[in-house]
């Protein structure tokens, strides 16, 4: 056995910006909202078909939604099925305190 600690790397709590994407704060919202949109349609039993109903779209763009195709799903589309889900959605826009290193764009959700 050897006696040297494996290596690792503390998380910076985005995945994306952990791995350099240019858009990860986008991406992490992303991730976030299609989270919530995800539980919502398990929360309520709901199948891919009658999510698909709900949300104006097709079956086959639901089972995308459920397995994470990130890349398929725009930061409106998700706003979009959330209210369609009878979420309220509330969009805050302030000035960044100054110095701050903190993210630009977060999502906050309340279960």
């Amino acid at each position: 056995m050897s006696d040297e600690l494996p290596e690792f790397y503390v998380s910076s709590g985005n995945i994306w910006a952990d791995i350099g994407r240019p858009d990860a704060e986008e991406a992490f919202a992303r991730c976030q909202l299609m989270s919530r949109v995800c539980d919502l349609i398990r929360e309520r039993r709901l199948t891919q078909k009658r999510a698909a109903e709900i949300l104006g779209t097709n079956q086959p763009t639901v089972s995308d939604l459920m397995r994470g195709k990130l890349s398929k799903f725009s930061l409106e589309r998700l706003i979009g099925f959330l209210t369609a889900l009878g979420q309220e959605v509330e969009i805050s826009v302030r000035p960044r305190p100054a110095g701050s290193d903190q993210p630009a764009l977060t999502v906050a959700t309340a279960e």
